[in-house]
């Protein structure tokens, strides 16, 4: 892929490079960010072999990790990625997303899914983008289905927590019929926002 920077009114998803460690570092320390995480980032070593891998699986092409830029202060706030891509088949999924817990429940995941989901059906063509999360993480998956994505199932015993507890993963996914839907539907999540 090339290099990708999405624009939006709060935010700018730009690609994440080895300097941001700070950047990252300064705001994932809320423990509360990696509760249903796979993730934990907890020193500055943790996020510098984070960066580390996420821009070899770009190098891949399997990967397209984002960092989460607050336009008004210009401060990392948090990272998204494009992953599990597969330019033969168009489709992608949408994840390992994680935002400090002040802007939680704000426009801020809104519109990060806006500008990725309509990079993926506006400029890549793609017609399907994937989203999951941990049959666990209620908040996460109310605020898939908010934005309309359509939950497909639930894979039992899908993956094993670094505490060594089971995730059941709930799979949701907008496919490019869907798209002027949830596209209308996001617009008018993030008008609700401005009132």
């Amino acid at each position: 892929m090339e290099t990708i920077q999405l624009y939006g009114d709060a935010v700018v998803l730009r690609p994440m490079i080895k300097n941001d460690v700070d950047g990252i570092y300064a705001h994932c320390q809320d423990e509360r960010i990696w509760t249903h995480m796979l993730d934990t980032l907890k020193t500055k070593e943790d996020v510098q072999t984070y960066i580390e891998q996420a821009l070899v699986n770009r190098e891949t092409g399997t990967e397209y990790p984002f960092v989460i830029v607050l336009r008004a202060t210009n401060e990392i706030i948090g990272s998204t990625r494009f992953f599990d891509i597969s330019t033969a088949h168009k489709r992608l999924e949408i994840g390992h997303t994680w935002l400090h817990p002040s802007f939680w429940r704000t426009n801020i995941n809104t519109e990060c899914k806006y500008l990725l989901l309509s990079y993926c059906f506006n400029q890549l063509q793609f017609q399907r983008v994937q989203l999951k999360t941990g049959h666990e993480n209620s908040q996460s998956q109310k605020a898939i289905e908010r934005i309309g994505a359509k939950k497909e199932g639930v894979l039992r015993n899908h993956m094993i927590r670094p505490n060594g507890t089971v995730r059941h993963t709930v799979m949701y996914s907008v496919i490019e019929e869907d798209w002027p839907e949830v596209k209308q539907r996001i617009e008018g999540l993030m008008e609700s926002y401005q009132k």
